[in-house]
């Protein structure tokens, strides 16, 4: 982001952290890594092509960009939860952070951050459900490599979004973590159980009680 304020940040630019020790997730948490073991990606994309109305389905292509890439791995049991996580049966393998510059109607680049749990074994308490690819596979993966195999994809799920944003729709939905089941979210002080039916091209939570936004509801893990 810095470099896209300075005029110096281009098309497509990759940035990989081998220590992060600030990473932000959504509604402000924090994204824990040891050294060296995770993927932890931020790529740059000019996006004045794109409307602004569709920002959610944009982090959706870079979700299914994730998922195609962790199939050829395991094929089985991975889901996007949203608004934006990647889940393998009913764990956290990994997220995204997309940050904007808008000017006007016009949105000119965006932030895509994206992080993957790879070869760690052991995670903090406070995140219980977490796991990685290697804890799925046994296999141990090059976070440069992931990379170089993950941007690819992006751009391919990107060109989808440009010609046909309905299949990136229809893709997500596809892969909708506990779709067609029941899920527990919390919204102020209230718990809504409630069934959860799709997500629409806003990234709207679309549910048998109600359809909510992101960041006015919060997912009960578990639920």
């Amino acid at each position: 982001m810095a470099r896209i304020h300075e005029g110096l940040a281009s098309d497509g630019m990759v940035y990989l952290a081998h220590h992060q020790w600030a990473g932000k997730g959504q509604r402000g948490k924090s994204w824990i890594s040891e050294p060296g073991q995770n993927l932890m990606m931020s790529l740059v994309i000019e996006s004045s092509s794109l409307n602004l109305n569709q920002q959610f389905l944009f982090s959706a292509a870079i979700a299914l960009a994730v998922l195609d890439l962790v199939k050829g791995f395991q094929n089985k049991n991975w889901k996007i939860k949203w608004p934006n996580d990647i889940y393998w049966s009913d764990r956290k393998a990994g997220g995204l952070l997309i940050e904007s510059v808008v000017t006007g109607r016009t949105w000119n680049w965006a932030v895509v951050g994206i992080g993957m749990n790879l070869n760690q074994s052991h995670f903090p308490g406070e995140i219980p459900n977490a796991v990685s690819l290697n804890q799925i596979t046994g296999a141990q993966y090059d976070p440069v490599d992931i990379a170089r195999e993950l941007v690819p994809r992006i751009w391919e799920q990107i060109s989808i979004l440009r010609k046909t944003p309905d299949q990136i729709l229809h893709g997500l939905n596809d892969s909708l973590y506990k779709k067609d089941q029941v899920i527990t979210l919390r919204k102020n002080d209230e718990l809504i159980v409630s069934f959860l039916k799709a997500v629409d091209s806003n990234g709207l939570l679309i549910t048998e009680d109600g359809s909510f936004r992101s960041g006015e509801v919060e997912w009960i893990v578990g639920g």
